[in-house]
């Protein structure tokens, strides 16, 4: 009950202190692509809010209706609803934040479960218990992303150096089908102009924002859409002609290209395992 008097009463300051800003998001790649949001659905929006903002973001309202909680590289958006179960048995199994320090993280108030197997990694759960991947840029020794033909990406280099800032987005933790892994790498590359690598002993592909890191394991994952977290963003510059493109190369997509009354602009799709993926022009703007 203490920890959710503190959480509200952070997430109140930050609601009156906290403005987006453009530089929160990544600048695109040459694809126009960066990293955009993660997109909850949630039975308590307050709680939820309040979770995210001590853990470190910046609370926003987007579109006049619905709460975001600006990150480094990434925005967290919550809508209001019942999820058929968190992400554990969905094709994205888990998110993940670099941290500068996981203690700082506990002595915040968070319940934090480390991994005795490896250093710096830890866990804490939002108040619905979705899993919430932490990595101590001090303590772990698996952040490291090397490019597959072994130059360096001077965008991608960012996982190899030490953070500037106390929380950033990390990754993106995909689960196919063993014999699809390296149809996920390359569906990623391909599309989204993402730097083939590995990031640690995962298969991975980088973009601005976010690592995506891809395990292969016996059966094919739940689709994202109507669990809690239903989708995942990017932030696409030029976002119609993008949407042209990709439908001239096949990709059919669930709600064509559109804008909101407020000028937004966004399309949906999904990936070939199941990842619901909202592209969105205007995250920066609002």
């Amino acid at each position: 009950m203490q920890l959710t008097i503190e959480l509200v009463a952070a997430a109140s300051l930050a609601a009156v202190m906290g403005t987006a800003s453009a530089d929160d998001l990544s600048a695109p790649n040459a694809a126009g692509i960066a990293m955009g949001h993660l997109h909850y659905v949630v039975r308590d929006v307050a709680a939820n809010k309040a979770f995210w903002v001590t853990l470190g973001g910046r609370s926003v309202l987007f579109n006049g209706t619905t709460e975001g909680i600006v990150f480094p590289d990434v925005v967290v958006l919550l809508r209001q609803g019942e999820s058929t179960g968190g992400t554990e048995g969905s094709v994205v199994n888990h998110v993940a934040f670099r941290v500068k320090s996981v203690a700082a993280i506990e002595r915040a108030g968070f319940a934090v479960e480390y991994n005795a197997q490896y250093p710096g990694v830890a866990s804490i759960h939002t108040p619905e218990g979705e899993r919430i991947e932490l990595f101590d840029d001090e303590l772990a020794t698996n952040l490291g992303f090397t490019v597959d033909n072994g130059t360096i990406d001077a965008v991608a280099d960012r996982h190899n150096r030490k953070l500037e800032a106390p929380i950033v987005a990390h990754h993106i933790h995909l689960n196919v089908p063993q014999d699809q892994v390296a149809a996920a790498k390359e569906w990623y590359a391909t599309y989204f102009g993402g730097v083939r690598g590995k990031r640690w002993r995962y298969e991975a592909v980088d973009l601005p924002g976010i690592n995506i890191n891809i395990s292969g394991v016996d059966a094919s994952q739940a689709p994202t859409r109507g669990r809690m977290l239903d989708h995942i963003g990017f932030e696409v510059t030029n976002l119609e002609a993008f949407c042209r493109e990709l439908e001239a190369k096949g990709i059919k997509l669930d709600r064509p290209y559109g804008k909101l009354p407020s000028g937004f602009g966004l399309a949906f799709l999904t990936d070939p395992w199941g990842t619901y993926i909202e592209l969105t022009e205007g995250l920066r703007d609002l």
